[in-house]
């Protein structure tokens, strides 16, 4: 089947697609033994000879998902030129090489989404607008109910790069316990509180700048969901997604709402309930009426 370079290259790993196409740009890579340079080159997978950088391109691979817990103290990078570890060295060197669907920083902990399909990490990235992610966020000090309403509401913050930009709304409520993915709700104030932070964006040390504009340090911040995935796995391991989940990502990725577990199981419960109570009120008329419902 014909396809683009660029889309074989991300789906057997190599590189993601935007990275491919600066590859071909730059003339690394050569189809059936000639240089390809221009972007939307089509090929078939299967019976043409792709080299990169003269090495044959493997057959497309097995896609692989994996949810990791992500420790502090690891960078979510292939390598670093600090010689600090990375996210790469938590997972077995053998078998299908998978990478980071963006990042949590050095000092950061939580969910990070690994895979070899570039095709849906590259939709993934791009669906940031419609991608809920939440945090638990240990903060310094006890911010009030205005600054919180502010990062609400959004706040212009500065980039690494020094453009300002102004963050899009954001939800965020006062939890009693950072420890877990259990969120309760806060029987009074006090200092250092816990927050869960849910972000349709994410740009590098966001939250960290978002409390930092309101005066307050960030102590400690943990990724507890990403789309439909919720962390759930002990700090430096990881499990493969199930089918179900790769599918909710993809449908995802494709633009769809995100729907929690607990907001499904509570849209079922109350269906069952609506049936429940109507079976009744059936069973009430028809017993009146001297008939008995066959089930």
């Amino acid at each position: 089947m014909q396809e683009r370079l660029q889309k074989i290259m991300a789906g057997s790993g190599i590189a993601s697609r935007r990275k491919a196409e600066e590859m071909i740009a730059a003339g690394r890579v050569t189809l059936n033994g000639k240089v390809v340079t221009e972007q939307g080159t089509k090929a078939d997978a299967e019976r043409d000879e792709i080299c990169v950088d003269g090495k044959p391109l493997e057959k497309r691979q097995r896609l692989r998902f994996l949810l990791l817990n992500k420790p502090k103290g690891y960078v979510t990078t292939v390598s670093d030129p600090e010689g600090r570890p990375t996210v790469m060295d938590l997972l077995p060197k053998s078998g299908e090489r998978v990478y980071p669907v963006g990042r949590l920083d050095y000092a950061s902990e939580g969910l990070l989404l690994m895979t070899n399909d570039g095709a849906l990490a590259q939709k993934l990235m791009k669906a940031g607008s419609h991608v809920p992610k939440s945090y638990l966020v240990k903060v310094s000090g006890q911010p009030d109910e205005k600054a919180i309403a502010r990062l609400r509401a959004g706040v212009t913050i500065e980039l690494e790069d020094g453009r300002r930009l102004k963050t899009s709304p954001a939800k965020i409520r006062l939890v009693e316990d950072g420890r877990s993915g259990e969120c309760r709700a806060a029987s009074g104030e006090r200092a250092n509180p816990w927050y869960e932070v849910t972000l349709i964006e994410g740009r590098n040390r966001q939250i960290r700048r978002m409390f930092e504009h309101v005066g307050h340090q960030v102590e400690k911040i943990k990724r507890v969901q990403f789309g439909p995935l919720v962390l759930d796995v002990g700090p430096g391991k990881f499990r493969e997604l199930t089918k179900e989940e790769v599918e909710e990502l993809r449908r995802v990725a494709g633009g769809e709402r995100v729907v929690a577990k607990e907001e499904r199981e509570k849209d079922n419960a109350e269906t069952q309930r609506t049936v429940d109570s109507a079976e009744k009120k059936y069973d009430s008329r028809s017993n009146a009426r001297g008939f008995r419902r066959i089930r």
